[in-house]
């Protein structure tokens, strides 16, 4: 029995200092690595680059922390690029370096190595100057051949090129499975189809049950000419003003039958439906854009540790959206003064003259047959209320939608919240939808109990609408996917990357008006364009002036000039932009032929930004306050049409010019 014993202790000691020396052999066995990163990258634009350590099993060796050596690999710090020789140690099995940069383009061989084992990466770069190039096309091509379906086709076509290896065929294949209908299984921008889809429907309704020409009709009595039914139409982009959607959609359907009874031209409407959708909502205390907005202000506070209330902030930025406040103004005596120039003077002419509401060549963005509803031998009674109920009913359910989405959105924080908070929380695009079916289904309900339509012809008329929008909701699509397009391609840090380094503490509120009025306009949305620039250049103004060793003041002025400019700048490129969407929304709702809107509205918005830039931003890195740099510029405005600007004299038969 003992020997017994001796045997299994020996027995059991001899196993453990195997398998001991087993574990020991083990590790220090080879390991396997593996790099992961993009399918490619942009030259001199960082990307992200991940290397897993792994046992020869395929297991993440979460044991190894040892650098491994770099070949090929440069990162960008403090905007210097240098070569990456040593990497830093493992946590769990892996490294992640997020500050990856390859400075030239072409295939590029990556290389690690230590003494556990080694691995290559291949990595294909294309040169930043390609990334402009998608919505480059795009916008050349829709000016050109004024086609914008097949523009925008050909600018998301040559970024899948450009994406997938230069391959025409599968950049084809891609444009279509990957980003057209990538665009529209995005839960936010089927909302959006669905919303304008069922206010086309609703609009349809209020059409063929006589409303919008019972508003024709009662405005008529107060407003009898083209100055009064411009300011009209101003005056109700001013009162939607918690939504640029919103704003955009219903003034256009609602104001279009008035404003052809004054022979205002499509051009002329479709520019003032625009010009108070976006301004009037950016500037707005309480709107959809708050939430996002202030989001992005407080992320970049936090980012830099500091403690500031990025509400109030916000608050503070809005005197400096000159661009969005000038051209309020300026659409207000454009309207006033009846004086236009360039391309939207011609518009109007025609229209004066002709009665032609559109040009001979022009493509309206929806089929506004489905909305032209009585003859002259029509019985169908024309009562305003029968537009107006449904139009205020949209409003209050989607401002009561807004109001308690953004309740549910905060949570047990809601208590505390102001109303404006709650607001800039709420989900927008649903908001929009319940007010759209809720406000529908009341069109749909006056029409009937005042057995002005049957249930059949309702259903029709909604049909009607319905497909007024199907161009529209095309080219939005198509929009969405350019901008995906632009996303991937990193067109904006291409452009950022361009221009760093340019510029002093004291324009910097000018330049970065510009830069983002550029990537707006080549991206085609101002909401992308705050995202990217908000958290780049709030560190930027605190950092430089604190480096130039600025006075609090001035320093607080320009970071609120900065702030102001992104905002702004972002909305003046999506106004320049025919790949905007809320361009495109202006074309839809007015029924104005897309290209022509951007044609004539382009001169507008270039002089407004011209004067925004010049007594607005610069002024504002010399510490000029707003209600001094408002006031002046608006002055220039008005002698700026008076100098330039020609009235068309509606007394003379011939309609000619006066001074």
């Amino acid at each position: 029995m003992q020997k017994k014993l001796i045997l299994a202790l020996f027995l059991a000691f001899g196993f453990l200092s195997i398998n001991q020396g087993f574990a020991q052999e083990s590790s220090g066995r080879p390991i396997v690595f593996q790099i992961k990163g993009p399918n490619f990258a942009v030259s001199k634009i960082s990307f992200s680059l991940t290397v897993l350590a792994k046992t020869e099993r395929g297991k993440i060796d979460s044991a190894f922390t040892g650098p491994v050596h770099f070949k090929g690999l440069w990162v960008e710090t403090d905007g210097v690029i240098s070569p990456m020789a040593l990497s830093p140690l493992f946590k769990n099995g892996r490294i992640i370096i997020k500050n990856a940069v390859l400075a030239h383009s072409g295939s590029q061989l990556i290389q690690i190595s230590s003494p556990s084992g080694k691995a290559e990466y291949s990595l294909r770069v294309i040169p930043g100057i390609l990334t402009i190039l998608p919505p480059l096309l795009a916008i050349i091509f829709a000016l050109i051949f004024r086609q914008v379906v097949l523009s925008l086709f050909s600018g998301i076509w040559l970024g899948a090129i450009f994406i997938y290896n230069y391959n025409i065929l599968t950049g084809y294949l891609k444009t279509l499975d990957i980003y057209i209908v990538g665009s529209l299984v995005d839960h936010s921008n089927a909302s959006i189809i669905i919303f304008s889809l069922c206010l086309g429907g609703m609009v349809g309704i209020i059409s063929k049950a006589g409303g919008t020409a019972g508003i024709v009709k009662a405005i008529s009595r107060f407003a009898k000419n083209a100055r009064g039914g411009q300011l009209a139409a101003w005056a109700m982009g001013l009162f939607i003003f918690f939504d640029d959607y919103a704003n955009t959609l219903i003034v256009g359907n609602t104001m279009r039958p008035f404003t052809d009874k004054l022979k205002i031209s499509r051009e002329k409407l479709s520019y003032i439906v625009d010009s108070t959708a976006a301004p009037v909502v950016s500037v707005a205390i309480i709107s959809t854009w708050i939430g996002f907005q202030v989001g992005l202000i407080q992320a970049a506070f936090q980012s830099m540790g500091i403690q500031k209330d990025a509400y109030f902030v916000f608050l503070q930025t809005i005197p400096y959206s000159y661009y969005s406040w000038i051209t309020i103004f300026f659409v207000f005596f454009v309207a006033l003064l009846l004086r236009d120039f360039g391309p939207m003077y011609k518009a109007e002419k025609r229209s004066f003259q002709t009665g032609k509401v559109l040009s001979d060549r022009a493509q309206p963005m929806a089929d506004t047959e489905s909305f032209e509803i009585l003859g002259d031998d029509s019985q169908i009674p024309l009562r305003w209320y029968n537009a107006v109920i449904p139009i205020v009913a949209l409003i209050l359910a989607t401002f009561i939608g807004m109001y308690f989405s953004g309740l549910q959105t905060l949570g047990k924080s809601a208590s505390a919240a102001h109303f404006g908070e709650i607001i800039g929380n709420a989900n927008s695009f649903a908001s929009l939808l319940w007010g759209t079916i809720t406000a529908t289904l009341i069109a749909a309900l006056l029409a009937i109990s005042q057995k002005i339509l049957n249930l059949q012809k309702v259903f029709n008329a909604w049909l009607g609408g319905l497909k007024s929008m199907v161009l529209a909701m095309v080219i939005l699509v198509l929009a969405w996917a350019i901008g995906k397009i632009c996303t991937d391609l990193h067109t904006a840090d291409y452009v950022i990357e361009a221009t760093r380094g340019l510029f002093s503490p004291r324009i910097l509120p000018a330049v970065t008006f510009v830069i983002a009025a550029f990537i707006s306009f080549s991206t085609g949305t101002s909401w992308a364009t705050m995202a990217i620039l908000t958290p780049i250049v709030i560190p930027i103004a605190y950092k430089m002036t604190l480096a130039a060793q600025f006075g609090a003041d001035l320093s607080h002025t320009i970071l609120l000039g900065t702030i102001g400019a992104v905002l702004s700048g972002s909305i003046f490129g999506d106004h320049c932009s025919p790949i905007s969407d809320t361009t495109i929304m202006s074309s839809m709702a007015s029924a104005a032929d897309h290209i022509d809107h951007v044609r004539t509205q382009l001169p507008y918005a270039l002089v407004v930004a011209g004067i925004a830039l010049i007594f607005g931003y610069i002024p504002a890195g010399y510490d000029l306050h707003p209600l001094i740099a408002i006031p002046g510029a608006i002055l220039v405005t008005v002698l700026f049409l008076f100098l330039f600007g020609k009235r068309i004299d509606q007394d003379s038969p011939d309609g000619e010019p006066s001074g």
